[in-house]
């Protein structure tokens, strides 16, 4: 059996904290600032936990204990 290769794309988009939990950058921050609100803007520019079931498939595939 050949072993398991972790999913490099997920890799480069999110980082595991001391805790186990998963980090990501939050979406819509890259164009169109003019259209946002200053207190969106100061949001998106955060980070965020991702949570669920949605972060047992991402560890699954960055093979995460």
């Amino acid at each position: 059996m050949p072993k398991l290769k972790t999913h490099k794309g997920l890799a480069k988009r999110v980082k595991v904290t001391a805790g186990g939990k998963l980090k990501h950058r939050r979406v819509g921050a890259s164009h169109l600032m003019s259209v946002k609100n200053a207190k969106r803007r100061r949001h998106i520019h955060s980070t965020a936990v991702v949570r669920g079931g949605t972060a047992k498939a991402m560890k699954a595939a960055l093979l995460v204990g």
